[in-house]
């Protein structure tokens, strides 16, 4: 006997025994609740204009004012779509200075969604025309955050804000800011920055470069930037640090 519906079933007392019912599929079927709960998530779907935003936000973070315009909404309208498609965890924000950004959240159910979408009606991913997958796996994820990592510690010269990496790689901002956050125990910042004093400590060790030099090698315009990152990462100055290897 299984529970449905608050109601004890036994299959062997269906009006018809057709043999093709799984005993373990009734019995671990979910209840109402459940089932409610994912019709609710596709009731949100059920206007084309959420359809649209959501599809948007699937391949792009965008600001109200933007989001706005492309859609041809009032920011009260889309206030309220973005609003509900929030509640229901499909897509996050994050705020930079005066603006709020919002695009897919990363969790299964909204990749899921997505996918469906796309199947629904034969749109092209233009992250797939692009030759990557929007839902990432976690070995595709890894590969495609280490071949991030590899392309920022080529050369330290250069610098890349986060979006400017995730237009690059073709990734979702919140996914390639989690993944990278996973893989490396860090964000993306953060890891650069360690990467970039030890490359300078081991500079200031093996060379006789001038601190001013090794700063420009290692990504810092600004030689006094540099010595207070130098500084708090290492707790002295450049000059210190290499004067410290000369008593030693």
């Amino acid at each position: 006997m299984t529970e449905m519906r608050g109601t004890k079933i036994d299959i062997k007392k269906l009006p018809h025994s057709h043999g093709r019912l799984p005993r373990n599929l009734v019995a671990e079927m979910p209840g109402e609740a459940v089932f409610g709960s994912v019709a609710d998530v596709f009731s949100l779907l059920g206007d084309g204009t959420r359809v649209q935003l959501f599809w948007l936000l699937c391949h792009c973070e965008e600001c109200v004012a933007n989001l706005s315009a492309l859609l041809g909404l009032s920011s009260p309208a889309l206030s309220h779509h973005l609003k509900l498609l929030k509640t229901a965890g499909l897509i996050v924000s994050r705020r930079e200075g005066r603006e709020v950004r919002y695009t897919a959240a990363s969790a299964p159910r909204a990749q899921a969604l997505h996918s469906m979408i796309e199947d629904a009606v034969e749109l092209t991913c233009p992250v797939q025309e692009a030759g990557l997958s929007p839902v990432l796996s976690a070995d595709s994820a890894a590969a495609a955050v280490a071949e991030v990592r590899d392309f920022l510690v080529s050369d330290l010269r250069q610098r890349c804000t986060v979006d400017e990496l995730a237009a690059r790689f073709h990734l979702n901002r919140t996914t390639l800011e989690e993944e990278f956050r996973r893989a490396f125990g860090a964000p993306v910042g953060a890891y650069m920055r360690e990467v970039r004093i030890r490359r300078a400590m081991e500079l200031l060790r093996a060379t006789d470069r001038t601190v001013s030099d090794i700063s420009g090698e290692v990504g810092y315009g600004s030689l006094s930037k540099f010595t207070q990152a130098f500084r708090a990462f290492a707790g002295m100055t450049p000059g210190e640090y290499r004067n410290s290897l000369r008593r030693q």
